[in-house]
């Protein structure tokens, strides 16, 4: 057997953990929403509206605010990871 004794390494300076407060973390939440919303709606407006599932005028009036409620439910339920880069470059924006 080979007496190997460890090598210790110099221990690396701990990176402070950045600074991240409820605001931040809102904005990055509501950003990635009205993306998603905004999505929706061209997703939307994509769909032909003919014959027995035309909603008419009234439809077409409250679609807007149909694909933002859409967005803000998808970003509520964990929404496609958009929140946590916005949330990245926000602190690095700030220099925490």
């Amino acid at each position: 057997m080979n007496d190997i004794s460890p090598v210790s390494l110099p221990a690396a300076p701990a990176k402070p953990m950045p600074k991240v407060d409820a605001k931040n973390q809102q904005t990055a939440k509501d950003f990635e929403a009205v993306f998603l919303g905004q999505m929706t709606q061209l997703m939307m407006s994509s769909v032909q509206q003919d014959g027995d599932f035309n909603g008419g005028a009234g439809e077409e009036m409250f679609r807007g605010i149909l694909a933002e409620k859409l967005g803000t439910e998808i970003a509520k339920r964990g929404g496609i990871g958009l929140a946590p880069v916005v949330l990245d470059q926000i602190i690095k924006l700030q220099g925490k």
